[in-house]
């Protein structure tokens, strides 16, 4: 038998890379996730999915700065912190 050349890859690593991932998919299928993200503790849900519309903001440099700092306490980034702060204080107005 040949050995395959550099930088090629011989069926049988093929085969068994498939392999592989048909099992990895079909332990996820079987499995019930659920406890598992759960104890891990890094799921987040901030609201249900709901409709909505793109929109377009020019913000100062200092101002997202400071979202990203805020957001990162939080495990947010920047957008999604903004948005956290404006549905938390839009009635207020």
């Amino acid at each position: 038998m040949q050995r395959p050349k550099k930088g090629t890859v011989s069926r049988t690593m093929m085969k068994n890379a498939s392999s592989k991932r048909d099992a990895t998919l079909r332990e996820f299928e079987e499995r019930d996730l659920g406890d598992d993200i759960a104890a891990a503790g890094t799921a987040r849900m901030l609201r249900p999915m709901r409709a909505t519309m793109p929109t377009s903001i020019v913000l100062e440099k200092d101002l997202v700065k400071k979202l990203r700092a805020k957001g990162a306490k939080r495990g947010l980034g920047y957008q999604t912190m903004l948005k956290v702060i404006v549905r938390e204080h839009v009635d207020e107005y």
